[in-house]
Parts: structure tokens; C-alpha cells; sequence
């Protein structure tokens, strides 16, 4: 085909080609809808010296990458509509559209050509899935579901919104880049879109929840103290202390507007208290929040936690930690160095410097436990290591599956129990690891899983794996295969 002709096609696929309108008109969003690819700094003062600014970021205007999202939905949604007997003439309007939003800050992007000092460039990308639309009937029943997104958590349902090189630590510019996105988001959740389907124009009402978030990055956004903080979790204001006395009874009591109330309080101090008194009253908030997140857990990272503190325990049981005093740095190397051999041996598993997915999938298992069992000498230990491990796999489903209630029903009904199990084996057999101190996705694991269920009905659905493993795809784009290889070198993207 003719160069124009494709050029068109290609332009049908990108943000920025549908006719839509919003009622009552954003504020302070303009109007038009065929706006493509911005400069993410649109609308700041151009204040920054060293890199050019517009170089930072690109960005797609939230609402237009909203409307291409749904239209590219639409054969979708009118099929639901047909297949849930909504008829096409009662349903214009009450459509709800549920958006997952992720954002991922990611190390070294640097270009790999060989040449000169590696720069540390860094990015950060955001991005939002279309998890479902429903539609209230007109009798105002049911909501009915006429889409709902089957795998959630693939880099193919994850849109990118905002590509940009920023160091996610970097505060001051991380809220400066996201700070049209959020104002963005707002506007919307006031509004509802008018947009064409299926030939007719339907009204939208959208939904947010910012949950595919790391813990560090929701500490950021929500003005959470960094995550070695003694308050040891971003649901519930429990301190690291407690949390390792009582492990398993604790509920969600952190949000948003509680975090902005504690916020103005830290910097008012009303009570004229003293800086830990202060502290204390507000539960380590002390930055503005600026991002909305809906709390929840992160069921990519707690794994990733969880199989880092297995592979500890690992390594004291080896060394028998729990009749001795102070091991030294030497004896731990010594046991360090014979877990990862026999990992090695047994379970083919190289060590790796970071924790990552893949290796926490394959230490979590039963056959890991018994390879490290060979190397724990007394007989009741090695019990206790197997029930441990036996424990949480009987938990892990019910984070781990998009729909926990269809995929391992038993699991979920026994998840408080096995919790409380797993907390007394980690409080008395094990208690030389959590004597005031736990890790916090340990602790989010055993005490916040089931509540958080009962109110979204899934954990893995809302998880942050589509935004990570897109990331491998925007190394792809930015040529940083060099690490791996040198065929690609050849190729043009």
C-alpha cells in the first residue's frame, strides 16, 4: 500500500483520531480530541538547565488514551452488550469503566554502545488497564459486566500513558511529571465522556485505582516515610514493633484523605508537640501525598520479599542461628555460599544479586526445601522448615490468581487459618528472626490478604505485572539488548 494510506492506518491505532466529548467539559483540559503524542512537561515553565526539557518526557493526554483504550474495546463491548441482552436502544448511558493504573520506575536505560562512561539514566513509565465495563440496568438492577479484561496482567492490556526519564527517588521532578496526569485524572472523575459505540454515543464514568504500585512508590506518592521506616506498612498504622508481636490481627485503616488530614498536622504541629510525639500522631506521613492509591498489595513484590526472607532463613537454619549468640560476617558468607551451591546443584538455580520473580517462583517450591533440608543437621528443624514452606503454599494462590474465589476456593476459605498457623510457627519456632521486627510484605501477607479480597475480589488481578513486563518491551524499543547479545545489533526496530 501507498505510504499515505498506511500512515493513516497507523494513525487510527495511536491516541488522538476519535471524536468524543465530555460533559461537563474537563477543566483546564482543552477541548480538542486529535492530539497525539505531548510533551510531558506541557503546561510547566521551562525551568530545567542541564538536559533539555522537552527531551524528559512524552506523554499521551490522559482522556484521549482513555477513548482509544474503549474504542479499541468496542467490538468487545457491543458483543457484551448483545450477549447480556442489553438491547442497543436502552443502554446509552450509566456505563462504568473500571482503570487499573500502574507506574514502575526502572534502572539503568542507559544506550549500551560500548563507548564512554555508562550514564545512569533512569525511567519511569506509567501506565493504565481497562480491567472491566459494567453497565447499571435501566431498572436500576444489576450491574452487569459486558467487558471484562482476561488477562490483566499482560503487557498486551497495559497501556502506556507516560514514558520518562526520571529517577523515581528524584521527588521533586517525579511530581512535576506526574502532576498533569493526576490533575488530568481528577478533572475525570467529576465528568463522564460521551463517545460513539457501536454507532450510537454512549456515556462513560470512570473509575481509578492506582494499585499497580511498588511499595517504594506508593511510600512516595502518598507521603509515607522510605520502607525501613518503623511503620512498617502503607495499609495500617501498625509499627514494625507490633507487627511482629501480633502478626495476623490488624485491618486497613490508611487512604488517601487520611493522609493528606495527617499531612496538614505534620506541618502545623496543632498540639505543639515534640518531633516524636508529632510522629507518632500521624503515623510516619511526612510528605504531601500527591497520587491517589487505592491501598492494596503488591502480589509481584511480596513474593519477591517473601522468597527473599525464606532464602534468609534458609541460610540460618544451615547455620543453626537459633542456639547461638552473634554469628560472625565469615560463618554467614560460609552459609550463604553453601545454600546457593546446593541450589545450584540441585535445583539449577544460579545465584542471583537481586531477588527477582523467576528465581522467587522456583526457591518457593517443596523440592527447594528439601534440597536445603540436606543441609540442616537436626531432624525437628527440618520438620519445621517443610511446614513452613507447606504454609505458604497453601496462602500463595490466593494473592497470586486473578480470581481467587474460581481458582482455589479451599485455599481462600483456610487463608486466615494457615496465617495464624504460619504466624505461631514464625513466633516460637523461628522467633530468633522476628523478635521485634518482621519484614513488610511478611507482614502484609499474614495480616491483610483476606480483607483486602473480600473488598476487590482478587489481589493478583491488581498487581503490577503487565507495567513490569512491558518494561522488557521498552528496553527492547530503546535497543538495550546489548547486554544479552549481539545479534540484534544488525536490526532496525
Amino acid at each position: 500500500q501507498p505510504l499515505h494510506t498506511l500512515r493513516a492506518a497507523e494513525k487510527e491505532l495511536l491516541p488522538g483520531f476519535h471524536q468524543f466529548e465530555w460533559q461537563p467539559a474537563l477543566k483546564n483540559v482543552s477541548a480538542s480530541c486529535n492530539v497525539g503524542i505531548i510533551n510531558g512537561l506541557s503546561g510547566w515553565a521551562s525551568s530545567v538547565d542541564d538536559s533539555p526539557a522537552d527531551t524528559i518526557t512524552r506523554r499521551f493526554r490522559y482522556d484521549v488514551a482513555l477513548v482509544s483504550a474503549l474504542k479499541d474495546l468496542e467490538e468487545d463491548i457491543v458483543e457484551g452488550l448483545r450477549d447480556s441482552g442489553m438491547e442497543d436502544s436502552a443502554c446509552t448511558s450509566g456505563f462504568n469503566v473500571m482503570i487499573k493504573e500502574c507506574c514502575d520506575g526502572m534502572g539503568d536505560v542507559s544506550e549500551k554502545h560500548g563507548g564512554g562512561p555508562a550514564v545512569p539514566e533512569k525511567a519511569v513509565r506509567f501506565s493504565f488497564t481497562v480491567m472491566s465495563v459494567s453497565i447499571l440496568a435501566d431498572d436500576g438492577g444489576e450491574e452487569v459486566a459486558v467487558f471484562t479484561e482476561p488477562k490483566p496482567n499482560s503487557e498486551l492490556s497495559c497501556k502506556p500513558l507516560c514514558l520518562t526519564f526520571v529517577d523515581e527517588s528524584d521527588h521533586e521532578t517525579l511530581t512535576a511529571v506526574l502532576g498533569p496526569i493526576v490533575a488530568e485524572r481528577k478533572a475525570m472523575k467529576e465528568s463522564r465522556l460521551i463517545l460513539p459505540i457501536g454507532g450510537l454515543p454512549r456515556s462513560f464514568r470512570f473509575h481509578f485505582r492506582g494499585t499497580g504500585y511498588d511499595e517504594k512508590m506508593v511510600r512516595e506518592v502518598e507521603g509515607l516515610e522510605a520502607s525501613g521506616s518503623s511503620y512498617i506498612c502503607t495499609l495500617c498504622d501498625s509499627s514494625r514493633a507490633e507487627a511482629s508481636q501480633n502478626m495476623v490481627l490488624h485491618s486497613i485503616t490508611r487512604n488517601h484523605d487520611e493522609n493528606l488530614e495527617r499531612y496538614e498536622i505534620w506541618r502545623t504541629n496543632p498540639f505543639s508537640e515534640s518531633a516524636e510525639e508529632l510522629r507518632d500522631r500521624v503515623k510516619g506521613v511526612s510528605a504531601k501525598p500527591f497520587m491517589e492509591t487505592q491501598p492494596t498489595l503488591d502480589a509481584l513484590h511480596c513474593d519477591i520479599g517473601n522468597a527473599t526472607e525464606f532464602y534468609k532463613i534458609f541460610q540460618d537454619e544451615i547455620g543453626e542461628v537459633f542456639q547461638k549468640a552473634s554469628p560472625s560476617r565469615e560463618e554467614r558468607r560460609s552459609w550463604r555460599a553453601a545454600l546457593d551451591k546446593q541450589l545450584r546443584k540441585k535445583m539449577k538455580l544460579k545465584p542471583v544479586m537481586r531477588m527477582n520473580g523467576n528465581y522467587a517462583r522456583r526457591l518457593m517450591t517443596l523440592e527447594a526445601v528439601e534440597a536445603v533440608c540436606e543441609l540442616v543437621p537436626s531432624e525437628e528443624r527440618r520438620e519445621a522448615l517443610r511446614e513452613l514452606m507447606r504454609l505458604y503454599l497453601q496462602m500463595k494462590p490466593v494473592w497470586r490468581s486473578t480470581c481467587p474465589a474460581k481458582e482455589c476456593p479451599d485455599q481462600l476459605c483456610r487463608y486466615s487459618f494457615n496465617s495464624q498457623h504460619f504466624a505461631d510457627l514464625l513466633s516460637s519456632t523461628f522467633k530468633y528472626r522476628y523478635n521485634g521486627k518482621i519484614t513488610n510484605y511478611l507482614h502484609k501477607t499474614l495480616a491483610h490478604v483476606p480483607e483486602i479480597i473480600e473488598r476487590d475480589g482478587s489481589i493478583g488481578a491488581w498487581a503490577s505485572e503487565g507495567n513490569e513486563s512491558a518494561n522488557k518491551l521498552f528496553r527492547r524499543f530503546r535497543k538495550m539488548n546489548a547486554r544479552q547479545s549481539k545479534a540484534y545489533e544488525l536490526e532496525d526496530v
